[in-house]
């Protein structure tokens, strides 16, 4: 869209975008993606569905690359033989270091309850299914996710495959966005859906 249309009116799209729910989601779309986009840091996907007759975003989700310590014991030793294909870790190391693709954003809109015309599983799998789609070329089969510590967002995540490996600290500038001061990190291994 960015290309097609324009940096001020995908702007004017993007500020529609609402997510009362979780406010990093929200802040995200309309701050961050187009500059993220230039930057090459992450690529935004939008997701749109048919309402009354007009294309409407229901939901996006945001993707990446990045280096993350993954501690050997909070794994199962059938994913600890899985993954450490693609870590680089010495033996003796309680932990892998991988660079791995992120699901950095997901959300769905709430504007104009836009948000039921699609679930979170299927958001979710549309992220995973193009995180395969760049595997099938560069080859991996991990990916990971980072969210809020809360019961809904750790069950919902499960519920989809991924398991909590760690913790990542707050940067200064989340904080004012997100609840806590960490966020919990889950991994999931796509060759199993």
């Amino acid at each position: 869209m960015y290309e097609a249309i324009g940096e001020e009116k995908t702007k004017e799209i993007l500020n529609g975008f609402e997510c009362p729910l979780n406010k990093d989601v929200e802040y995200f779309i309309k701050e961050k993606a187009i500059q993220f986009l230039k930057m090459g840091i992450s690529k935004t996907f939008l997701v749109s569905s048919t309402y009354k007759s007009q294309n409407v975003i229901v939901g996006y989700f945001a993707l990446t690359n990045k280096i993350t310590k993954i501690k050997k014991s909070s794994l199962s030793s059938s994913i600890k033989k899985r993954i450490s294909r693609f870590a680089g870790q010495p033996n003796k190391e309680k932990y892998y270091m991988i660079t791995l693709p992120l699901i950095g954003q997901l959300g769905k809109n709430y504007s104009n309850n836009y948000n039921s015309l699609i679930s979170g599983d299927d958001l979710l799998k549309l992220a995973c299914d193009k995180v395969r789609e760049a595997q099938n070329i560069l080859g991996g089969k991990f990916a990971f996710v980072e969210c809020e510590d809360t019961n809904e967002l750790k069950e919902f995540y499960e519920s989809n495959g991924f398991v909590c490996f760690g913790k990542r600290n707050l940067e200064k500038d989340e904080k004012e966005q997100n609840n806590g001061n960490y966020l919990l990190q889950m991994l999931c291994d796509l060759s199993n859906e």
